[in-house]
């Protein structure tokens, strides 16, 4: 009898992971928000939104309805954005596979959660929703990928971090193919730290690299070059595993693996990357001109058109910077810029002005 497997969320990355699975003669049913999405997936088996010129199996079928898509599953992956995760979550505490702890339960969502105290990390605000069973249990799985890859067989590896390594080899299996490796890891707050505050340090990327090219006519194109761009990545890298030791992160080469540096890199290089993308734009396009700060920017962040998870993550690492006494000057700084105290051109000014030794 074949597994009931769900995927919460339909955008690019949970449409792609709920392909991955089906693709290996799976059953998938995947929940979406939006009613258009949902029918043409059935109808037409394809995404165009959100996952464009990919043929999706027939194996795959979506439904609006959250408590169809959920209930039963043995296998259920959360892939709503950060932003609305928790809201997800609350919607299928009554479902009584869940409630009973049946369902294994993996995450795909970057980035951090509010708190009462402060910041917190993915899988340790969502045990506190979730039954007890949970805890210690759920997996995160995350690595240097980007939907439009995955989706069209490009060989790619992701990490599936759980403090339960039965429940990190279940979701390996699920996932794993020949061009898609998945390696399983028990630094699950190390891993969940990387693919967070990876995304802050994209912005930064991508605002160097309109600098870069001239695109804005500012005349910076000669100050800047490839050693440039690996200077803000080594730097950047630095400031991820400094958060990720004070939070409780166990292994060091966690940052230096695909879930550290391979993330890191991918998200900050790829032409697919958002972040990377609204860096660009925050100096092409002056796109935040239109927002008082970074408050206003996250209230009314479904106007640009794309999610920029990183633009989140700044609040949320600047306040972690704080409360462990951090000094991450590209982090705080790309905050500044989203929060309209500074300008990016300045940003750059600070960064390069900043003197990084050898041991960051």
């Amino acid at each position: 009898m074949k597994a009931h497997i769900a995927v919460l969320g339909a955008g690019a990355w949970g449409t792609t992971v709920a392909k991955v699975i089906a693709d290996k003669g799976n059953d998938v049913i995947v929940w979406a928000h939006e009613t258009e999405t949902a029918e043409e997936i059935n109808r037409e088996h394809s995404n165009s939104r959100f996952l464009p010129d990919i043929k999706l199996p027939e194996t795959l079928r979506a439904s609006t309805e959250i408590a169809e898509a959920a209930g039963g599953a043995e296998y259920l992956i959360l892939a709503s954005p950060s932003l609305y995760l928790l809201d997800t979550v609350q919607k299928i505490l009554t479902i009584p596979s869940i409630r009973e702890g049946e369902t294994a339960i993996a995450v795909i969502a970057k980035g951090f959660l509010p708190g009462a105290k402060g910041p917190r990390l993915i899988l340790e605000t969502l045990e506190d929703y979730l039954p007890g069973f949970y805890r210690n249990s759920l997996v995160y799985i995350a690595g240097p990928s980007h939907a439009e890859e995955v989706s069209r067989g490009k060989v790619t590896g992701l990490i599936a971090a759980s403090e339960n390594a039965k429940n990190s080899f279940r979701f390996r299996d699920l996932l794993k193919s020949n061009w898609l490796l998945v390696f399983s890891s028990l630094d699950v707050r190390g891993v969940q730290v990387a693919a967070a505050a990876k995304n802050v340090i994209a912005i930064a990327f991508g605002i160097l690299d309109a600098l870069k090219t001239g695109s804005a006519g500012g005349g910076e194109e000669g100050m800047f070059g490839d050693g440039t761009e690996s200077l803000l990545l080594a730097a950047g890298l630095n400031e991820i595993q400094t958060l990720g030791m004070a939070m409780g992160a166990t292994h060091p080469e966690t940052f230096s693996s695909i879930s550290g540096v391979g993330d890191l890199d991918v998200t900050c290089r790829s032409v697919w990357g958002r972040n990377r993308r609204f860096g660009r734009e925050i100096i092409e396009k002056n796109i935040l001109a239109r927002f008082k700060d970074l408050e206003d920017l996250l209230a009314r962040i479904g106007e640009l058109g794309y999610l920029p998870e990183g633009a989140a993550a700044a609040k949320y690492v600047k306040i972690l910077a704080e409360k462990y006494k951090l000094r991450m000057p590209i982090s705080t700084g790309i905050y500044q810029i989203l929060n309209r105290e500074i300008g990016p051109r300045e940003f750059v000014g600070n960064f390069f002005n900043y003197n990084y030794s050898a041991g960051g």
